[in-house]
């Protein structure tokens, strides 16, 4: 017999979760969440899956978010242009994140 599970789904960007969520955590879109039904059967063999959205990447458009200088360029490049505020962004020193934070608040 086949077992019967439960997943939930974006309906904007296909994000599946075992858990219910508001906001999906790919997208940042909020009420997209609906109820799917899984089933699985005894050899563990899954449902076939639905066809997934593919989007180009010409098709995205570019979102203007102001960001702040952290006064490395190099560091700037790699964060598209610098820190986001309200972003987090996990740096791999402890003495590269000081640096940073005392080069940004004397700016």
């Amino acid at each position: 017999m086949a077992k019967s599970s439960t997943i939930f789904v974006c309906s904007n960007c296909g994000n599946e979760s075992p858990k219910w969520f508001g906001k999906c955590p790919a997208c940042n879109e909020w009420n997209t969440c609906y109820e799917e039904k899984q089933t699985v059967s005894k050899n563990g063999e899954k449902a076939p899956k639905r066809e997934a959205k593919t989007t180009l990447l010409n098709d995205i458009k570019k979102q203007d978010i102001a960001r702040s200088s952290t006064g490395f360029e190099e560091l700037d490049r790699v964060l598209g242009g610098g820190l986001v505020k309200g972003s987090l962004t996990l740096l791999g020193r402890r003495t590269r994140y000081w640096e940073i934070y005392f080069n940004s608040t004397n700016m």
